[in-house]
């Protein structure tokens, strides 16, 4: 890819409420003319001009309306651009011809897609031309799935310099959450279930936690659905909702790397309780709706309810003879849209900055196995995210 392009970043789907904050945060960290050069792109110029004055953005900042389901308009705005940042979901509605013109023009590409089987399918279908093209493009670039595709990779370096090796096993738990839902993911939620009805097949793609490793299938892991007294974390733990998505990505960054895990690795992902459930179940985990109820697309907590809100991690790297390391990631946000902007924001900075071919080649990637020491550079100076092994 030409290092000569017009834009470091194009933040596409600007208009929905994630793709406002994305923007609103590199205004603020970085500001319009520069260090970053980057603009703003939706399907309506209207709505863009008025995110740009709403976040309070000077005229001169770029504007580019490109349609989701127009290709020569999306490969037109992506040739532009050294990173695309997109937001603009469900995914598998609208995101599909976008990574295709990425991989078709050589152009990064993050997002914050949750929805797994639609990574799948882009895998299959443009793996192979994003490695001839050099698009790195990078699926689930913000709470599901940096916090914890980042936090099992910190806490496995942890384990190789304190106990000489990297542990076979590695216990996810969310020790506390606060934050609210958009109504963004709640039709992400809703067209995945639409399509796992219509196709049944779905349904094991997304029960499988190795759905996105390319044909390898490593061991059965452990259970993360029945509640139980977990001895390790100290709690009782039951299941978190957003488990499904993110030990996929876990699972994929280990057969990217190569397996240094090992290919008998396990890894589980649940909640900690106050103490036992009255009944099984996930629940929310610790999301909300707010005193609004459900909200629509376009909508989602409030400024307030963002900077309220916060999550702390916990991950257990255990070793076949009993030792163990313990690691924690914490993020001073509400995690699904506060922290979330922040983390895709940079996600696409360190693509466009940190990054050279060399070192991360194109192809279809997740978090930690392209960018895992980039981001550790720049989450906890500017997305608000600390890492830190903890002792005991």
């Amino acid at each position: 890819m030409s290092e000569s392009r017009e834009f470091d970043v194009v933040v596409y789907g600007a208009t929905g409420y994630t793709g406002r904050l994305v923007a609103d945060y590199l205004l603020k960290a970085y500001g319009a003319a520069g260090p970053v050069r980057w603009a703003m792109a939706g399907r309506n110029a209207a709505k863009l001009a008025e995110v740009r004055d709403l976040i309070g953005a000077p005229a001169s900042l770029p504007l580019i309306v490109a349609d989701a389901h127009d290709p020569a308009a999306l490969q037109a705005m992506s040739a532009r651009a050294k990173v695309v940042i997109s937001t603009a979901g469900p995914y598998q509605l609208y995101g599909s011809d976008l990574v295709a013109a990425c991989a078709k023009t050589g152009t990064d590409y993050v997002d914050l897609t949750g929805e797994s089987h639609w990574i799948a399918a882009m895998i299959a279908a443009h793996q192979a031309e994003a490695q001839s093209s050099g698009a790195r493009l990078v699926f689930s670039c913000g709470f599901d799935s940096i916090p914890f595709d980042l936090g099992v990779w910190f806490v496995q370096e942890a384990a190789k310099a304190r106990l000489g090796a990297y542990a076979p096993r590695v216990r996810g738990r969310v020790r506390a959450l606060k934050g609210g839902l958009s109504g963004g993911t709640l039709a992400s939620g809703a067209a995945t279930m639409a399509a796992a009805a219509a196709d049944p097949s779905l349904g094991k793609l997304l029960a499988n936690p190795f759905a996105l490793t390319d044909g390898f299938v490593g061991p059965a892991q452990p259970d993360g659905e029945t509640p139980y007294e977990d001895k390790a974390a100290g709690a009782w733990v039951g299941p978190f909702m957003m488990a499904s998505i993110n030990t996929k990505a876990v699972h994929r960054t280990n057969f990217l790397l190569g397996h240094p895990w090992g290919q008998g690795f396990q890894y589980d992902e649940m909640q900690m309780l106050d103490g036992p459930p009255a009944a099984s179940g996930g629940g929310l985990g610790g999301f909300d709706f707010g005193a609004g109820g459900m909200p629509s697309p376009g909508e989602g907590p409030t400024a307030a309810e963002r900077e309220a809100g916060f999550y702390d991690l916990l991950f257990i790297a255990e070793a076949g003879d009993g030792r163990s390391v313990r690691a924690a990631v914490k993020g001073d946000a509400d995690p699904g849209y506060g922290s979330t902007s922040k983390i895709l924001a940079e996600a696409g900075l360190a693509l466009a900055f940190d990054l050279p071919r060399a070192h991360t080649p194109g192809g279809c990637w997740t978090s930690a196995s392209a960018m895992a020491e980039a981001l550790l550079a720049r989450l906890p100076s500017k997305a608000g995210l600390t890492f830190a092994v903890e002792e005991g």
